[in-house]
């Protein structure tokens, strides 16, 4: 056990006291049901607690065995409160010969990083983190709600990452509020998927958005395994020509809207279940004395279908052209912006995109609130130059060229899938005659 048999200090408020380990043994707990983290060289036992952490299970397992300070760091704006509730499970320390980092990453351009986020709390650029927007008829009125469900969805986005309140207790109230009473979804439901999304960004079988429900293949690695391994749920090498008819415009009103039921049903997540129906009911009240229960149903669908290309399009342009991969066990800042690019800035894209054409920064520091992610933004391209770490900016035209020219991708991907598929089949069938 590395130096375990080493015991050096005592827990404060405990009897017990903790060892020292090497970056090999902490290496060794990543399954489920025996999983340590690291953060700040201190070695912690998540096993069991996972279970009941605020932000998922999944989330800490992704980090089990690494090093998760930066991620501990970007997630919680209350750390003092949060390393209260982390005391009864540390079991220890890295030994002093071992470095802070795991897996030879750069230390020097982590310890950069953390200059660079210190620096930017004092020069005030995240106060309000500290301190906590007949036919035709009908048509205007679809395009007025498909806007505010967009924008309402933006907001929601700002107070799940506890960007606006002081108060974390508050930011969840008013998170519940926003995405169930306004939106009808679910907190909880969000918090379990975009966090993972945040923790580990276009990382195979960690990041929920690239696992794309089994409708894709997508990447370098994945056609090549789904094709040897012969899992094959939809025609892949078809994939460029539904992706368009699939993608973009199902997604809200099909996909996350059974997500979001099973999820709330599922894991007992009643209050959110709550809000939501309160959505529901408001949404017919209001609407059917106008249109009726069928056409009513039709414009909430037709709605969510607006909403649903706008969602894609904004969130999927800093993302779908960059990197896919399985996990490489990067420091936090080139892990980061290996699968993120920004968008040029401008008050349209701001408002637009909900100041996420600033995805870069917002990646990095998840809990800064959106209006400070340009200027950050200097600081942060000034650290990337240091160390040539690729800093991508598009404009709004090429961000979404890309992902029609992600398509001619997704085609060779597709292709390659189904090579593999064929080539694997081929050798199998000489093999039985």
């Amino acid at each position: 056990m590395g130096g375990g048999g080493q015991q050096t200090d005592r827990i404060t408020g405990t009897n017990t006291r903790f060892s020292t380990y090497t970056w090999e043994e902490a290496q060794k707990h990543t399954k489920s049901g025996d999983q340590w983290i690291v953060v700040e060289r201190k070695v912690y036992n998540v096993s069991q607690w996972v279970k009941r952490h605020p932000g998922g299970l999944r989330i800490i397992g992704h980090y089990a065995g690494e090093d998760a300070t930066e991620a501990f760091t970007a997630f919680h704006p209350d750390l003092p409160l949060v390393r209260k509730y982390m005391k009864p499970l540390l079991i220890g320390e890295l030994e002093a010969s071992e470095p802070s980092q795991d897996r030879q990453k750069n230390a020097a351009l982590v310890e950069d990083f953390r200059a660079l986020r210190e620096r930017l709390e004092v020069i005030a650029l995240m106060l309000v983190w500290y301190f906590g927007t007949g036919w035709i008829n009908t048509a205007i009125v679809a395009v007025l709600m498909a806007t505010a469900q967009s924008q309402a969805g933006w907001l929601q986005h700002d107070f799940g990452h506890l960007s606006v309140c002081k108060s974390s207790r508050w930011n969840h109230l008013v998170h519940k509020f926003v995405i169930g009473h306004l939106k009808g979804a679910s907190a909880g439901w969000w918090n379990h998927r975009h966090f993972q999304h945040h923790a580990k960004p276009n990382v195979f079988k960690k990041d929920p958005d690239v696992n794309m429900l089994n409708m894709f293949v997508v990447g370098k690695v994945q056609p090549v395994e789904y094709g040897v391994k012969k899992v094959k749920h939809l025609p892949y090498n078809h994939q460029h020509k539904y992706f368009f008819f699939v993608g973009p415009p199902l997604l809200i009103p099909v996909f996350f809207q059974f997500q979001i039921f099973h999820n709330m049903v599922s894991h007992g997540l009643w209050v959110d279940l709550v809000w939501c129906i309160s959505y529901y009911v408001r949404y017919f009240l209001c609407y059917t004395q106008f249109y009726g229960l069928f056409w009513a149903v039709i414009l909430f669908n037709f709605v969510r279908f607006m909403e649903s290309h706008w969602f894609v399009w904004v969130t999927q342009m800093s993302h779908i052209p960059m990197n896919i991969d399985y996990e490489k066990h990067q420091d936090w800042l080139s892990m980061q912006l290996v699968a993120t690019c920004n968008i040029e800035q401008s008050a349209f894209n701001d408002w637009f995109s909900g100041h996420l054409n600033f995805q870069i920064e917002h990646h990095l520091f998840p809990t800064m609130p959106r209006h400070n992610y340009w200027r950050a933004a200097p600081h942060v391209r000034a650290l990337c130059d240091k160390y040539g770490v690729k800093y991508q900016e598009k404009t709004l035209y090429g961000a979404f060229a890309d992902i029609i020219r992600y398509n001619t991708h997704l085609k060779s991907h597709g292709f390659t899938f189904k090579k593999s598929f064929c080539s694997e089949l081929f050798l199998y069938n000489m093999k039985q005659h």
